[in-house]
């Protein structure tokens, strides 16, 4: 298997496998769970999924970045495959 295979099949596996992911250090941890402890209606909810968003953003921007060259790449990936399947 050649490695632009195993890189596509990863990246692939990254986007459509979901796992819950608990994104918050220790410290935040307890000041959120103390939080929501004595306010139901706090902003501790939404705690977990901002850092989460903020997790998410630099990869989002570094993929518009180079998403000429994402492209170019999944093209020839596309490309030699199906020059493959002809012979």
């Amino acid at each position: 298997m050649s490695s632009k295979k195993v890189i596509a099949l990863i990246i692939i596996l990254l986007l459509f496998f979901y796992v819950d992911a608990e994104a918050q250090c220790a410290i935040c941890k307890q000041a959120a769970s103390s939080s929501l402890d004595n306010n139901p209606n706090s902003v501790a909810k939404g705690l977990n999924t901002g850092i989460l968003y903020l997790l998410a953003l630099p990869y989002l921007l570094i993929a518009f970045i180079f998403r000429k060259q994402i492209l170019s790449l999944w093209k020839s990936w596309r490309g030699k495959k199906a020059t493959d399947e002809l012979l």
